[in-house]
């Protein structure tokens, strides 16, 4: 099991979230929280890059629609990067995948 970390950094575009580890029922409540703090403008793109997430599991998913609501509810726009297969499975049998803009790649990857 790997704990959740969630870097911060900022691109021109918005911030964007690092999501590493498992995102669990254990550890959404840290995402949710990081995120409906977050002060967005409207024209922004929230981005979680989740090219290092290892597990998501219900309340995971619960944490990324949250994510969409607090961007949406701030005039806000949110996408999700380099999403793991077995993450974008889930996504789109639920249906997920038709409400989030889904990036191939890290967002800045090449940036320090």
């Amino acid at each position: 099991m790997s704990p959740l970390k969630i870097n911060t950094r900022s691109v021109p575009t918005g911030p964007v979230l690092e999501v590493l580890g498992e995102l669990d029922h254990t550890t959404a409540a840290q995402l949710r929280a990081l995120v409906t703090a977050l002060t967005l403008r409207p024209g922004q793109r929230l981005v979680l890059d989740l090219a290092g997430l290892e597990f998501c599991d219900s309340s995971g998913i619960t944490a990324l629609i949250v994510a969409r609501n607090h961007a949406h509810a701030t005039g806000a726009d949110v996408a999700l990067a380099a999403v793991p297969a077995h993450t974008l499975r889930v996504l789109r049998i639920v249906g997920l995948d038709q409400i989030f803009p889904v990036l191939p790649g890290s967002p800045g990857a090449a940036q320090p």
